[in-house]
């Protein structure tokens, strides 16, 4: 089966803190960071989008991957944020990289999943043998309406993954997915803020799909939660991850490291992603590695992985998760909104 021959990340460094938000809306700073397990969240700068997110995390992850881009046949760029509702972001990207023409390219949307499903597609491409690498990006702007509970947790990032067969850092050892028709959590075409189902995006639509899909998943590999070194999940606040990972029976030890929430916020489709990325930043030779995304709308992405020789010399040619988060400065509610337009002019 295919496997992961490159990755890469990028956040934005501009940083808000739940205290700051709280300040403006009245609301109990922790009260709100303790309920959420956040306590601060990444801002876009005004010239960051899903585009420019995307082609750094792409470049990183051909950088760790050491192949020539023009090998790479499909691109894939899974976001609720695309900046053209009419113009591919997966194209811009595939340009910016040096990887055109001989591709094919395409934008994924299913909330905060459409970056694993990119990922599945690379790795059904690259095991028929129609692709060479394909290239899987999960990424996000995430807006919350102000003064919505979003607002704490909705924020930037992505992760690129390089999918191929050969000289991989981790291969996939299988995939299983749990779809449902279940709205809790939409935007409707021209609504500049999504809607949700306060509580009943919990158990209904996050916990059942998560959980399913672990569940699936383990059933269909033989496992359980101890045959794993680690474990990471979709976060849209840290509390329903922790919550998620110690129903199936995860340690905190297993699932650390992938949760980082709590000092970036919610990236919606680059959540899984980046917080497999923390995890292959300091994986070892054999370790495995149990992951499930979530969408609202709804459905999850399991997969079953194990890291590879080789992966402690890659992980050296990119800068790791930890170190971005590192690089951040802080900015107040005045400044969050205006880049994030939420002043309206008259």
């Amino acid at each position: 089966m295919a496997g992961i021959v490159g990755y890469g990340v990028y956040i934005p460094s501009y940083r808000i803190k739940v205290e700051e938000i709280a300040k403006v809306w009245g609301d109990n700073a922790q009260a709100v960071s303790r309920g959420l397990v956040v306590n601060e969240k990444s801002v876009p700068a005004p010239d960051e989008d899903t585009a420019t997110i995307s082609v750094e995390a792409a470049r990183d992850s051909i950088k760790r991957a050491n192949i020539n881009p023009k090998k790479i046949g499909a691109v894939y760029v899974g976001s609720e944020s695309h900046p053209y509702a009419v113009k591919p972001t997966a194209t811009i990207v595939a340009e910016a990289v040096d990887a055109s023409p001989d591709l094919t390219a395409a934008d994924l949307e299913f909330a905060c999943k459409a970056g694993t499903g990119g990922i599945q597609i690379c790795m059904g491409l690259v095991d028929s043998g129609s692709v060479e690498y394909g290239l899987a990006i999960g990424a996000d702007t995430a807006q919350g309406a102000p003064g919505d509970a979003l607002e704490y947790t909705a924020s930037a990032g992505g992760a690129a993954y390089l999918i191929g067969s050969e000289d991989t850092l981790a291969d996939f050892e299988g995939t299983y997915s749990f779809t449902t028709d279940t709205p809790d959590f939409y935007r409707r075409e021209g609504k500049p803020y999504p809607r949700h189902g306060g509580r009943f995006t919990g158990e209904p639509a996050y916990f059942k799909h998560v959980l399913s899909a672990a569940e699936g998943m383990f059933k269909k590999m033989g496992t359980e939660a101890s045959d794993y070194d680690h474990a990471v999940f979709h976060q849209p606040n840290g509390k329903f991850y922790i919550r998620a990972a110690r129903k199936l029976g995860f340690s905190e030890e297993q699932y650390k490291t992938g949760l980082l929430t709590p000092t970036i916020g919610n990236t919606y489709s680059g959540a899984t992603p980046l917080g497999l990325a923390a995890i292959l930043d300091i994986a070892k030779p054999g370790d495995r590695i149990f992951a499930v995304s979530y969408g609202s709308g709804a459905g999850s992405d399991a997969f079953s992985i194990e890291v590879k020789e080789g992966i402690e010399e890659k992980q050296k040619l990119a800068p790791t998760v930890q170190e971005i988060i590192k690089n951040k400065k802080y900015v107040d509610y005045a400044v969050y909104a205006k880049f994030k337009g939420k002043l309206k002019m008259a």
